[in-house]
């Protein structure tokens, strides 16, 4: 690669990051949050090159926020709990599965230690239950072509309806931010073709803190009906916790804190259809779920529908009614396939990974099969590459 490092993008610079890293010859590796800026395949391929660095002597200490990276990365799982900037504790060591459902449960059995008041699983249906899901409004959008330089991407027609999230799954690259600048207008699809106008609110994948002033005067200037309605401060506001820096200058918020700024913002704007990019960067585990919950809840509560890229894939999974995947060469050829079910979503784009998950029995979210494991070989040979079920 003869490209300047200056020039590089986020997943760019995180690939070369970890392989200088996994070059050095040191007795411990430590890696904070290597699956930043990576797509599902990129994270996948790094926790196998940090796997990789395993020998006698030697240990790999790795911070990250990705729990199905996690699960296939690790042998063993530390707990942190605590109270954000003002102290943490750190538990003892425990086997994977026990370490992740110990931390997503939010009780310590061995210490009868409750950190977290209630436990966070990711039963599908959960967040629907409450609410009269209404799919009365259809929308569509035609089959489309956009040439960028040398990227060509094919889009297949789709239809979409009211109380529907749709989430975009596919490698960087492959075409799904230049699909939902195509779909808000800020670009124009090849040839005659055009995108029906629809009111859409959008949540870029690129945050900047421009805004001159607090997080409460951004919000009464952008969103203000909203943000002074008591269903949106339920639904919305409350569960990301704004309240914790509401009063602080936006130019100086951490990215975590923009992300969920950003959240609100494009929840709080009226619209048909809601386009979020990438809402789990700069997240930590128990904020992308959170997060994950206030959009469901709030597409469903408002009978509103939601595009969303994401490459957390417990995110996505626990987000999607339907999926689109993005197949091709990342930055040279790539197809957006038609929107369908999350079951069959999912083993298209697993497949196409050679990957596959199973459901965990107590949390139901999904774990990474070790490659080649019983398993793994299990699932492949008859086809399942995602199970829906619940394991009993």
């Amino acid at each position: 690669m003869s490209r300047d490092i200056k020039l590089l993008s986020g997943g760019e610079l995180q690939r070369f990051a970890i392989g200088i890293v996994c070059v050095q010859n040191a007795d411990v590796y430590m890696f904070d949050e290597p699956s930043s800026f990576l797509d599902v395949k990129q994270r996948l391929n790094a926790a196998k090159a940090i796997r990789g660095l395993l020998r006698p002597d030697d240990y790999v200490i790795v911070v990250e926020h990705d729990l199905s990276v996690l699960d296939y990365l690790s042998d063993f799982v530390c707990v942190l709990y605590g109270r954000p900037a003002t102290y943490g504790v750190v538990t003892l060591p425990a086997s994977v599965r026990e370490g992740i459902n110990v931390f997503l449960d939010g009780h310590i059995p061995t210490e009868n230690l409750r950190f977290r008041d209630e436990s966070l699983q990711f039963r599908l249906a959960e967040a629907g239950d409450d609410f009269m899901i209404d799919k009365s409004r259809a929308f569509r959008y035609p089959s489309m072509e956009k040439t960028m330089g040398n990227f060509h991407l094919q889009i297949e027609s789709g239809d979409f309806t009211d109380s529907e999230i749709i989430v975009m799954m596919g490698e960087n690259g492959t075409g799904k931010t230049t699909f939902c600048k195509m779909l808000v207008g800020a670009e124009k699809p090849d040839g005659n073709q055009q995108v029906p106008a629809m009111n859409i609110s959008m949540k870029p994948q690129k945050i900047m803190a421009k805004f001159e002033g607090t997080v409460r005067q951004l919000f009464f200037k952008k969103i203000k009906a909203a943000f002074l309605n008591p269903q949106f401060q339920t639904d919305v506001y409350k569960p990301l916790k704004i309240d914790d820096f509401i009063d602080q200058e936006v130019q100086n918020l951490s990215g975590g804190e923009l992300q969920r700024v950003a959240i609100v913002l494009a929840l709080g704007k009226p619209a048909d259809v809601y386009l979020i990019d990438e809402p789990s960067a700069y997240l930590d585990s128990e904020q992308r779920i959170v997060a994950s919950r206030v959009i469901k809840r709030f597409i469903m509560h408002a009978k509103k529908t939601a595009f969303v890229v994401e490459h957390d894939f417990i995110m996505a999974t626990y987000l999607a009614d339907r999926v689109i995947v993005f197949e091709g060469q990342p930055s040279v050829d790539a197809k957006a396939c038609e929107p369908e079910s999350l079951l069959t979503g999912c083993n298209r784009f697993l497949k196409n990974l050679d990957v596959t998950f199973r459901r965990d029995p107590n949390s139901y979210r999904p774990r990474i099969n070790k490659y080649q494991s019983q398993m793994d070989q299990e699932q492949k040979l008859n086809g399942n590459y995602f199970f829906l079920e619940e394991e009993s």
